[in-house]
């Protein structure tokens, strides 16, 4: 059970990253692809689904999106309707700076008899305008719905700026997150020196960790790393020559995460701090997705026995 991996905090939770279809699709294509979803994600051992909620990104960027913006289906709204025959735990992500605070209550409201998995996304830049603030739906969630089991987001990147990525977790654990989920892993050394600080920190405090789990994308194009590296996803510059110069940067992309993963599991299981993967692909791409679905066995594998 995805619940009591959380709470034990325990290593070796795999979850799958799916973005929901967009909302100007008709009823028959957003059926067709929750279908393929369900299709390709059953055969999965896995911990969870996480579904994402999309925000447009442009205040924190402003050069060109390489992909347009276009909102997609609401994330809970697409568990609940469109993927019942999948029997797996879903953790559904909130771009929380878009609802009221009434809007947000009512949408993490407690369900009898069912546990709810969420994680909870703050605004993408300090000039983007919001309705309700990280903070704020902490609290509303805290006081609406403590049985929730809330998740927060990390970036390993935001580490190697101000080296408080660990500060800030810790800060989001007392506010009841009780594992995280990562931004796209590329820079093996970004998310060591976060995981390094997190952990002596929480050492010398005599804080018990919560899980780490590290998102994996894979790549099958220049058009999908540029699109990556506009997200804010570090790229090293070596990684990056090696895949825009690589006769197959599909191939390429998954053997590197592969390595980076290893590396980090290791790292961590030297430590002790639990960790965990999240595969996903952020193409539509069929090649890409089927890849995706190819790493998860081979994480799967790789964290037997952990």
């Amino acid at each position: 059970m995805l619940k009591q991996k959380i709470l034990d905090r325990e290593s070796g939770i795999i979850t799958y990253g799916i973005t929901p279809p967009k909302k100007n699709n008709t009823e028959e294509k957003i059926k067709e692809i929750s279908q393929k979803h369900i299709e390709r994600i059953s055969g999965l051992d896995i911990d969870g689904l996480v579904i994402y909620d999309l925000q447009d990104e442009k205040d924190r960027n402003t050069e060109n999106r390489p992909f347009p913006f276009i909102e997609t289906v609401d994330p809970q709204t697409y568990s609940e309707n469109y993927l019942k025959a999948l029997k797996i735990p879903k953790i559904i992500y909130r771009s929380v700076g878009k609802y009221t605070p009434d809007q947000f209550c009512q949408l993490i409201s407690p369900i009898p008899g069912q546990d709810a998995f969420s994680v909870f996304v703050g605004a993408a830049s300090r000039n983007q305008t919001v309705l309700l603030k990280l903070s704020d739906a902490y609290k509303i969630s805290q006081d609406t719905n403590p049985g929730l089991v809330l998740g927060g987001v990390a970036i390993p990147e935001r580490h190697m700026k101000n080296a408080d990525e660990h500060l800030r977790i810790i800060s989001k654990i007392n506010k009841g997150c009780k594992y995280f989920i990562t931004q796209a892993v590329y820079n093996v050394e970004a998310a060591k020196d976060f995981l390094s600080d997190y952990y002596y920190f929480s050492k010398n405090n005599n804080l018990k960790m919560v899980p780490i789990i590290f998102t994996l994308t894979p790549c099958g194009s220049t058009k999908t790393l540029e699109f990556m590296k506009w997200l804010g996803i570090s790229i090293p510059r070596w990684l990056e020559n090696d895949l825009m110069n690589s006769e197959d940067i599909l191939n390429k992309s998954v053997s590197l995460s592969k390595s980076i993963f290893n590396e980090l599991l290791e790292f961590c299981r030297e430590k002790g701090i639990p960790v965990g993967c999240n595969i996903e692909s952020v193409s539509v791409r069929k090649v890409e997705i089927e890849a995706s679905i190819a790493l998860v066995k081979d994480i799967k594998y790789m964290m037997k026995g952990i």
